[in-house]
């Protein structure tokens, strides 16, 4: 996603973040055009909008930037969202409670990391992250990340990593998928997409991860006292209702 964010980024000053991002998609094969940020009709729920027309408001900032880039790299997931979130909208309408399939496609557009990892890896991975045993999940089982991933999904995430601080935290939603072919990124995407149904995003299956901790993304982390820090590598107050999925 880097390489095609760079490529887009050099003509937004130019044209704008819209404009940009429309002269990419073709060959992104993006299901979704991108309008100027006050498009949507008057009184209209921005995912109704959507889903109504295709076209995605557009402000000229970095989070819609972002969220181009998502729309672009992941076009099956974010269509599927965008249906879910759109068939929430018509059946329950749009009030101050947005019910918890909206709730969690919110937190997964916006703040969603997925973990991947061969099953062998996720088993050992998954439940130390699920119990928060940071000790666990990045010092005594640090060698096992060189076998997994942890690719950014949400757009709003994306954003806040523009200036990196120790406290940013994803929502992790793992995958039982595999890297392979030549194409492993629309493998992927067809994977999550597969996988989000409303009954499932309504469990709320996301676990926190401080990203910072993520072995290779950030220097201080060499030293295991970086995860002693408490008030970022929270402990588990309660347990935690996702379930391990290998």
């Amino acid at each position: 996603m880097a390489d095609l964010g760079v490529a887009i980024a050099c003509h937004v000053n130019a044209v704008g973040v819209a404009a940009a991002l429309n002269a990419a998609a073709p060959a992104q094969a993006c299901p979704v055009r991108f309008a100027p940020g006050d498009a949507a009709a008057p009184g209209e729920a921005y995912e109704a909008f959507i889903r109504r027309t295709g076209l995605v408001p557009t402000r000229d900032n970095l989070h819609d930037f972002f969220n181009g880039l998502v729309w672009m790299r992941f076009p099956l997931s974010k269509a599927q969202l965008n249906r879910l979130q759109a068939q929430a909208i018509a059946a329950q309408g749009v009030g101050a409670v947005r019910g918890p399939v909206r709730d969690a496609i919110t937190v997964l557009d916006e703040n969603g990391a997925l973990l991947l990892a061969p099953p062998t890896v996720a088993a050992v991975l998954w439940p130390a992250l699920l119990a928060r045993d940071w000790h666990g999940l990045f010092v005594t089982h640090r060698a096992l990340w060189a076998q997994a991933r942890l690719v950014l999904f949400g757009h709003a995430l994306m954003e806040q990593l523009v200036s990196p601080r120790k406290p940013i935290t994803a929502h992790v939603w793992v995958l039982p998928f595999e890297p392979s072919g030549d194409d492993p990124l629309s493998a992927l995407d067809a994977a999550l997409a597969a996988d989000l149904s409303a009954p499932r995003l309504a469990a709320k299956p996301f676990t926190p991860l401080p990203v910072l901790g993520v072995p290779g993304w950030w220097p201080d982390n060499e030293d295991p006292l970086f995860y002693a820090d408490t008030s970022v590598f929270r402990p588990a107050r309660r347990a935690v209702a996702a379930e391990p999925r290998p």
